[in-house]
């Protein structure tokens, strides 16, 4: 009797059942074809589009925000709303900021004179964790690597050599990462600030403090004695 009604679509057509009485089927009905209702399903694929974040790591974020509390997802979506209206490049360095320029360019303490580029906004912050540096930065946001379509147009170039001529300032370390594209933008970067009589110095590479030689890669033992250094006496 119920195969010939065509399951429970048949029972409601042959006994006359009304299907709203059965919450699994209003929610089978919501559903969509991957198994999560619209809403949930279109939260997964925006997430989904974030670096590192793959299927299974966005159904886990989506499904923490289901249960979290009302308070809480809505101050996830405030601060997602204040990081796009309010943090910028700074207009001098690029770094990330609320502020233009930003509290490392406006602060008359620092040494403007000397200026670390970096690659990404995120360096800027590594650096200033240790406490160590003083002077300010300048951000390329990226490196040269011609095989992207990435070359000196695409990066904040032109802006750090009028820096330089404009601040007079007097050197400037390149922090660009020890990866070939990194490197590589190094040395174009040391060959246009060279012709302007500016100093030109790249941050060391070498041994780690505490580590042990037969733990090091080839690389890192490369870099340690090409930037080996006498030591002075006393």
């Amino acid at each position: 009797m119920i195969g010939t009604c065509g399951g429970v679509g048949g029972l409601s057509r042959g006994f006359g059942v009304d299907l709203s009485l059965f919450p699994a089927v209003r929610y089978h009905s919501a559903m969509v074809q991957g198994g999560y209702t619209a809403a949930m399903d279109r939260l997964v694929e925006r997430l989904g589009r974030l670096p590192g974040i793959g299927k299974r790591s966005a159904e886990r974020i989506a499904f923490y925000l289901l249960k979290a509390s009302p308070q809480e997802v809505s101050e996830l979506a405030s601060a997602l709303s204040d990081l796009k209206r309010n943090v910028r490049h700074c207009s001098q360095c690029f770094n990330l900021t609320e502020t233009d320029p930003c509290p490392i360019c406006a602060d008359g303490r620092r040494d403007h004179k000397t200026v670390l580029v970096v690659e990404q906004p995120a360096d800027v912050a590594t650096l200033e964790s240790t406490g160590l540096y003083r002077g300010v930065y300048h951000v390329l946001m990226g490196c040269l690597a011609p095989l992207e379509g990435i070359g000196p147009g695409e990066l904040n170039i032109e802006s750090l050599i009028e820096r330089v001529e404009r601040e007079g300032v007097t050197e400037v370390i390149l922090g660009t990462n020890p990866t070939l594209e990194g490197d590589g933008t190094a040395l174009y970067l040391s060959q246009r600030l060279g012709k302007m009589g500016v100093k030109v110095s790249r941050l060391a590479r070498g041994l780690p403090t505490g580590g042990s030689l037969e733990r090091l890669s080839k690389a890192v033992l490369a870099d340690a004695l090409a930037g080996r250094r006498e030591m002075a006496e006393g």
